[in-house]
């Protein structure tokens, strides 16, 4: 899997690649060639007294080695040129896909897993890439180079090679057999500690009310644990495979020396083969040397390929269809919203969160959506846009199926103001342009105006000019609710979906910004989802869920009179003397 992963990411960049297995093949060649040479000095010059043959064979040596330096320095930059950019492209994927994930996909996955295997899994890829590329041909040829040269040197000798490279496979096939799974479960307990440490930060406020730093401090502390010793354990690992080889490398290095010794005293060896039998021997241990460092950290790449392969491989509940009519001119989405016996239930799950929805939210018109809490409003809600896919039924938007239209061109149709109040970091301008980059500041200040937002923008020191904190948390709830009702305004869409947008919003405020809406929104089609009767009094259809089915529809006042379950839910919010 992870080569699968590495073969076509490295299929853009071919030239490099091709570029880089010859450079190191130039710069191989030049390390094989540097002990022969050098042992035609000792034999041919030094031992013969030869001082012209030093000199010509210390130039051959020089040049080679000048072009094996410039080879190494080329190939190690062209290695870690593309390393960088399969990281770069990788990272784009991983991005590009959570994008398209839909929550059921999140969830699943969980969300700091996804944050750790787009940046973390991604750089031990990346990483693992840039030993690749600077052992990728340099290892298997130095190796197969120095076993064919040192056997050209001495037979006899050569048995030494035969004893020893099985005796190195060996150590190496031990230590990654218990690597493997160690890496494997380091990945997992990483995404565990980040998700505890993500979930104290953002709850630190709920944990100090509570008193359950104690607590959050041995839980935090038992994942570390768990972590600290999976990454000894595989630490260990490795810190024992470099003595292990340099014990191999010693007694192999001991036998050459004395078997090589008395072979060059009874005269079947020359000085110089001895010493080039030597620098082979070494280059053949370098180059296992090499194959088992990337060996040891292949494992660990190997499993955040297969958690990267997880999330790349995954197909979105939610897609376009590939008969999805692509045009230049996006049909206008300004009509009618229909539900036809909508259903809805998650994957496994044994009931149904929606069953059987219809109704009909004309343009012009607000359609309220009531309900106890997990009635399924809110999932009702998120239908329209695909955030869900409907498991049965049909949902159409002017007469055009939602599944038909592309993914774009149904949402640009849309306006939401999600039920939990985000704001990205940047400007509350900034902010407020999210749906309409163009948007003049007089656009801003007239949402700001509708939403009820203006009067604390302009008290503001920098007024649409402040920096809002990382989700908003430099404003109070209601500021973060009226500035995101405003960021859907300035959108200007034919469809506004408001999901339980009111909370956090005193009964004055909310009163002006509703009346406020009215005016403002003219035309569109308005779906409100709300738990307070006061925020949907005034709409024009009220629609009753009750454990996902439609149970009553009607005005305020039809509702409050034939419904049972709408009037107790309104007795539960409003004084009985405010009810007929």
């Amino acid at each position: 899997m992870l080569f699968a992963l590495l073969t076509r990411l490295l299929a853009r960049h071919k030239l490099p690649v091709v570029a880089i297995v010859v450079l190191q093949l130039v710069q191989t060649a030049g390390i094989l060639l540097l002990p022969t040479i050098n042992a035609a000095i000792i034999d041919d010059g030094i031992v013969a007294g030869n001082t012209p043959a030093i000199f010509r064979l210390g130039s051959d040596m020089a040049v080679v080695a000048a072009i094996q330096a410039v080879a190494a320095i080329a190939a190690g930059y062209l290695g870690a040129v593309v390393a960088m950019a399969l990281g770069h492209q990788l990272r784009a994927e991983m991005f590009t896909k959570i994008q398209l994930l839909s929550s059921q996909e999140v969830a699943a996955f969980g969300t700091q897993s996804l944050v750790t295997r787009a940046t973390n899994d991604t750089q031990q890829i990346q990483s693992f890439a840039v030993l690749v590329f600077t052992m990728l041909a340099a290892a298997p040829v130095m190796a197969a180079g120095g076993i064919f040269l040192a056997w050209q040197q001495d037979i006899v000798l050569s048995g030494i090679v035969i004893v020893i490279i099985p005796l190195l496979l060996l150590i190496m096939y031990q230590i990654v057999r218990r690597l493997v799974p160690l890496y494997r479960q380091g990945q997992n307990l990483l995404d565990r500690t980040g998700q505890i440490l993500r979930e104290q930060m953002i709850g630190a406020n709920v944990i100090r009310v509570f008193v359950r730093q104690g607590h959050e401090t041995r839980r935090f502390a038992g994942a570390n644990k768990s972590l600290s010793g999976n990454n000894l354990q595989s630490s260990l690992l490795v810190a024992a495979m470099l003595p292990l080889i340099m014990i191999v490398v010693n007694l192999s290095s001991v036998a050459v020396v004395w078997f090589g010794g008395h072979r060059v005293h009874s005269g079947d060896m020359k000085i110089g083969a001895l010493t080039a039998f030597i620098a082979y021997i070494m280059q053949i241990l370098l180059a296992i040397m090499m194959a088992m460092y990337v060996l040891m950290t292949a494992p660990r790449a190997a499993a955040c390929a297969e958690r990267l392969n997880a999330v790349l491989n995954t197909r979105p509940a939610v897609h376009d269809s590939p008969v999805s009519p692509m045009t230049d001119e996006p049909p206008a989405l300004d009509g009618s919203v229909i539900f036809s016996d909508v259903s809805f239930a998650y994957p496994g799950a044994e009931t149904r969160v929606l069953e059987n929805i219809s109704f009909t939210a004309a343009p012009g018109t607000t359609v309220a959506v009531v309900g106890s809490t997990g009635s399924g409003k809110s999932t009702l809600l998120s239908l329209l846009p695909r955030f869900l896919d409907a498991t049965a039924g049909e949902i159409t938007i002017a007469g055009r199926n939602i599944r038909s239209l592309p993914l774009d061109v149904l949402r640009n149709a849309m306006s939401v103001v999600p039920q939990r109040s985000h704001l990205f970091t940047g400007t509350i301008a900034a902010n407020l342009r999210v749906g309409a980059p163009e948007a003049t500041e007089s656009h801003l200040w007239k949402a700001l105006e509708t939403a009820q937002a203006a009067a604390f923008v302009r008290e503001l020191p920098l007024g649409m000019a402040t920096e809002v904190g990382q989700g908003g948390t430099n404003l109070s709830g209601g500021q973060r609710q009226r500035i995101c009702i405003a960021r859907a305004l300035v959108k200007q869409a034919p469809i506004y979906l408001f999901d339980d947008s009111f909370s956090a919003l005193d009964f004055g405020t909310e009163s002006r910004l509703r009346d406020s809406l009215g005016t403002a929104l003219g035309t569109a089609v308005v779906i409100v989802v709300a738990e307070r009767i006061s925020a949907v009094a005034g709409a024009d259809r009220i629609l009753v869920l009750d454990e996902g089915r439609l149970v009553a529809e009607g005005t305020h006042q039809e509702l409050l009179e034939h419904s049972a379950t709408y009037r107790e839910i309104a007795e539960s919010q409003l004084a009985l003397e405010h009810l007929p």
